[in-house]
């Protein structure tokens, strides 16, 4: 049974400068410390027949103040974003050992043939599968129907014979009138063996070790069904 998948540094002048968001708060705190230590020397030290403008340095705080809270904001999303990440990992943790629809290279196993799911151009009067091995040389060349429904290839080359075990991708080619009209990278299914967190992000590992964004997934399906 197969499943559809559907989709999931501020700045301020001053006297002082701080850093882009991406700094610690420590850092931040430390700064704000050592900019209330030079007004606490300054404002010691200052000459009584030329105050200093207290203005000033009320306007000069209130800036440093709010860069730090735009600071601990940043953080404090960029942490929410990655709990939401982590939650996601877990639910498509439950993905591996699925097959995923997606736009991949796929695996072949030496035995096992590899659904390929195209998608024609309608306008076209042939379509062509070719087929690719890891280090680009052309092992296949298939004409298909005009047709959405899937395709198993059987993991032959063009003269019959069995391909290597190994990575191969897939293209389509749409003709109208011996013109070529498109090429795309058909969906293939393969099964998952990994789930990974990458910059944020959730990565599925494939058998053959393709990586791909789970966001690529289009379709999930038991593959003992």
């Amino acid at each position: 049974m197969t499943t559809p998948v559907t989709g999931t540094n501020p700045t301020s002048s001053s006297v002082f400068t701080s850093s882009s968001g991406g700094s610690s708060a420590s850092g931040i705190t430390s700064d704000f410390e050592t900019f209330l230590r030079l007004l606490t020397t300054q404002a010691t030290n200052q000459d009584p027949l030329e105050p200093l403008d207290s203005t000033e340095y009320a306007s000069q705080l209130a800036q440093f103040s709010m860069v730090e809270q735009q600071v601990q904001g940043n953080e404090l999303l960029q942490g929410l974003q990655s709990q939401l990440a982590l939650s996601a990992m877990s639910t498509v943790t439950q993905w591996v050992g699925l097959e995923a629809r997606a736009p991949v290279a796929g695996y072949f196993d030496g035995a096992t043939p590899i659904v390929v799911s195209p998608n024609p151009d309608e306008t076209a009067d042939d379509v062509r599968l070719v087929i690719e091995d890891s280090e680009g040389n052309v092992v296949n060349d298939l004409r298909l129907p005009v047709s959405t429904d899937n395709y198993e290839w059987d993991g032959r080359d063009s003269d019959g014979d069995l391909v290597a075990v190994g990575n191969y991708t897939f293209s389509l080619e749409n003709y109208r009138n011996e013109e070529v009209l498109t090429k795309s990278t058909p969906e293939v299914y393969g099964r998952i063996r990994e789930t990974q967190f990458v910059n944020n992000e959730v990565v599925l590992i494939m058998d053959g070790g393709s990586a791909i964004n789970s966001t690529d997934v289009t379709a999930l399906r038991d593959p003992a069904a």
